[in-house]
């Protein structure tokens, strides 16, 4: 097994990119960054790490930013969870550990929105602990090399990548190789178009020499894809316009958006002007349909929305449940989801 540390390090002080957080010991940018680069890739990431250290140098600065804030600030950038999880666990930290970072691989594991991939990345990268990363960069490196077609998704596979993981784990340099093996992931060893004519592993990987590369790693579940119907409607009452606060456990929790009726198909424009609870709101005869968007295609990672905008300047301000009535000029001030965001800047709502 020393072989495939020793040439992955190798390989690793060779080939590595130059990232930030790959010159800091310090846990809370690390812990930054792994949060941030969950799902995101490295070119749309590194901005958003720029920002949070730039406006919250430290923990304690995090913790004491409002939510909305920080999901401006993380606006854009998807799994928005990520974000409200980052601000829970930096409050943890300033109220549990006085602001100082814990030390231990089971105190970092206890933090909201950290698992036991983050955990081990933290405790090894900051504190050379003996933790080994296992994410998705790990688990088709491994798969491949080694020829295992246990899937991934199973309890015994998490349990077997684990093991050999920990077997593979140098005890001098684990920081080093944990970074090595999630960079050749990125960069070599990628779920499509791998670059095995120049592999370190060639000849030693036994999905290239028995040609099933692509089927590596293996999958015992496929990831069912819901499709959902989204119609939002702007009520504008001359220069200001009403928002809600997405509140239940759904996609976008804690985002704002305008009113929103969800149909299980796809309903034709006048159908859905015509409905009662559009009409309760607003009676036609005394607002102005202003605009009628395109269809809107956002595609998330188990969900398809398909959705328009409906702008009706209303005559008189309205009561709607959980819902604030801000100047139109103000709506850059608040965190919307990236389709809301795209139809904004589409309209000229914002700039």
């Amino acid at each position: 097994m020393d072989f495939f540390a020793k040439n992955l390090i190798n390989w690793y002080k060779t080939n590595k990119r130059e990232l930030p957080w790959r010159h800091t010991s310090d846990p809370y940018k690390i812990w930054l960054s792994e949060i941030i680069l969950q799902q995101t890739q490295v070119v749309q990431g590194l901005s958003y790490y720029y920002k949070f250290v730039k406006n919250y140098p430290t923990v304690k600065h995090l913790a004491k930013a409002p939510i909305d804030e920080v999901m401006k600030n993380w606006q854009g950038l998807g799994y928005y969870s990520r974000a409200r999880n980052l601000h829970e666990a930096a409050k943890y930290i300033v109220m549990h550990y006085k602001g100082v970072f814990p030390k231990t691989y089971l105190e970092i594991r206890q933090l909201k929105g950290v698992g036991d991939y983050t955990a081990a990345a933290i405790a090894s990268s900051a504190y050379n602990l003996q933790h080994a990363v296992v994410d998705g960069n790990v688990y088709r490196v491994l798969s491949r090399v080694f020829g295992i077609e246990t899937p991934i998704d199973s309890g015994e596979g998490k349990k077997q990548f684990q093991n050999l993981a920990n077997e593979l784990l140098p005890k001098k340099e684990s920081s080093l190789y944990n970074q090595a093996i999630m960079e050749f992931g990125a960069l070599y060893c990628r779920p499509s178009n791998p670059n095995c004519s120049e592999c370190i592993f060639k000849y030693k990987c036994a999905a290239f020499a028995e040609e099933k590369v692509s089927f590596f790693p293996v999958k015992a579940k496929k990831t069912k894809v819901k499709i959902r119907y989204f119609n939002y409607f702007i009520f504008t009452n001359k220069q200001t316009v009403y928002i809600s606060k997405r509140q239940e456990k759904d996609i976008w929790q804690g985002l704002y958006e305008f009113y929103l009726i969800e149909t299980p198909k796809k309903i034709k424009n006048e159908l859905i002007l015509k409905t009662k609870e559009v009409r309760k709101i607003a009676s036609l005869k005394e607002s102005v349909i202003k605009s009628i968007s395109k269809e809107y295609k956002h595609i998330l990672s188990h969900r398809q929305l398909f959705t328009r905008f409906y702008h009706l300047e209303i005559k008189h301000s309205i009561k709607l449940k959980s819902t604030i009535n801000v100047k139109i000029k103000d709506l850059n001030k608040y965190a919307f989801p990236r389709l809301i965001e795209r139809y904004l800047i589409d309209s000229g709502f914002i700039k």
